[in-house]
């Protein structure tokens, strides 16, 4: 039998799941606002359950990778998330809806982890090559379901979930066609018997410290995602221009990432991550002083350059560490910190600025992320890590 998927077939389904994905996140706030007419503290407790599955659905995916079957794990986390949207076609009031987006986000996070445990098996490409295409992937999806759901939901409710439940058939046509191989991780031997982590205590306490630098990152992000339009509109300037800056966020992820991944093979990967999370975290700092439209441009591009650089080869760098049948496990703790930061991030920011201001808020994560960067990279270079 075949022993791994082939990257490209990797490529499309990560597109297609988070550009159906990547439907659902802006449709939620509008929808219970405007359509349910509930309040923005709902819609935003919905969301916050929705990615607390996702964590769930990250942890079941990692061990059901490793312990079960890659194949019927695969088949799992994509059944759910496509049987329930396609209910939601017909049936989207509000208590259906609220309650299908906490199940859809179980089965992304399962999706999500068994792609990437995917991608860490396979051997035709190096893992630094391998995860920069799946991070592109992941990029062009939510560029793409950004960029329709605003056209699509003029059209109705209804035509929204026909399209997003499209992008699911596709992702568990690909499941059904091209996953059923038989990858290292799912090998038994005596030696090495499934379930028994092998992987040395030293990378072990990389890969958490690792996690949490990871969770420090996209709590800051979320921030992007959620406070920062607030923030603008506050200093005069248009929500279409907030909106802009995340069309220019797209399109120079999805331009630099084949520049950066025919580069990223001549350095470390601790080097790499360093430079990268550096110039990310240094752009929040840039947000304190930030005051026209302008500003705030030249910052999403520095946060962008640091980006492309650092964060997609995070996962390689906790892949070189696993131990071969725990790949499963130690991709589903990297994408549950993720999935967590997402998930706090906009409840911490608007906490933060409540309490204090803006300002103390921006300083704060560039300080949390400068921080954890900074343990990572002595714990790395103490156990001669640096380089995965």
């Amino acid at each position: 039998m075949q022993r791994e998927v082939r990257l490209r077939w990797l490529f499309l389904a990560n597109l297609l799941n988070n550009a159906g994905a990547a439907f659902m996140w802006p449709l939620t706030t509008i929808y219970m606002h405007n359509y349910l007419k509930q309040s923005l503290t709902f819609s935003g407790i919905v969301l916050f359950v929705m990615s607390m599955a996702m964590i769930a659905g990250n942890y079941v995916g990692g061990r059901l990778f490793d312990q079960w079957r890659p194949y019927w794990t695969a088949i799992l986390g994509g059944g759910i998330s496509t049987l329930t949207l396609a209910t939601l076609i017909l049936w989207h009031s509000l208590w259906p809806y609220a309650v299908g987006l906490v199940i859809v986000g179980f089965g992304d996070g399962i999706s999500m982890t068994v792609v990437n445990s995917y991608a860490a098996t396979v051997t035709t490409r190096s893992n630094r090559y391998v995860f920069n295409m799946l991070y592109m992937a992941l990029n062009v999806g939510v560029v793409i379901g950004t960029l329709l759901v605003g056209y699509l939901l003029e059209l109705g409710i209804s035509v929204v979930f026909v399209v997003t439940t499209a992008c699911y058939v596709g992702l568990m046509g690909i499941v059904f066609s091209t996953f059923n191989v038989a990858p290292a991780t799912s090998r038994e031997t005596a030696a090495q018997p499934r379930g028994q982590d092998t992987t040395p205590r030293s990378h072990r306490q990389l890969i958490w410290m690792i996690a949490f630098m990871i969770f420090t990152i996209y709590l800051s992000y979320a921030l992007w995602e959620s406070i920062l339009s607030v923030h603008m509109t506050n200093l005069g300037i248009p929500f279409r221009r907030y909106s802009e800056v995340w069309t220019i966020n797209g399109l120079l992820i999805i331009g630099s990432q084949p520049i950066v991944s025919r580069f990223n093979e001549h350095f470390k990967i601790g080097t790499q991550v360093g430079v990268g999370i550096t110039l990310f975290a240094l752009s929040f700092l840039g947000l304190v002083f930030a005051r026209q439209y302008v500003d705030f441009i030249i910052i999403m591009v520095v946060l962008t350059v640091g980006e492309v650089i650092g964060l997609p080869i995070a996962p390689a760098w906790v892949d070189d560490m696993a131990a071969d049948n725990q790949r499963g496990k130690y991709q589903g703790r990297y994408n549950m910190a993720l999935s967590l930061g997402r998930a706090v991030g906009p409840l911490f920011g608007g906490m933060m600025v409540a309490q204090f201001t803006y300002s103390v808020l921006f300083i704060t994560v560039t300080i949390l992320m400068l921080g954890s960067l900074a343990l990572v990279l002595l714990r790395a270079k103490r156990e001669n890590l640096l380089n995965g």
